[in-house]
């Protein structure tokens, strides 16, 4: 059980510091006036959008299944 709870908590770290990363990486105020074009770890609208097709298709087959 702790080892389950030690990938999860991994996960979940990772996640937060490679948000933490882009953010600082991409903000305007951390680079100055004139903000260089850098590239992000994550490509973040890709991410979004996945994760609310997941939810949705998710959804609608919880639906599926609980109609039965």
């Amino acid at each position: 059980m702790r080892t389950f709870f030690g990938m999860i908590l991994g996960a979940l770290l990772l996640v937060c510091g490679v948000y933490v990363y882009d953010s600082i990486r991409t903000s305007s105020v951390a680079n100055g006036e004139v903000a260089q074009d850098t590239r992000t770890i994550v490509n973040w609208d890709v991410a979004a959008h996945d994760w609310n097709l997941l939810k949705t298709r998710v959804h609608e087959e919880w639906t599926r299944v609980a109609a039965k």
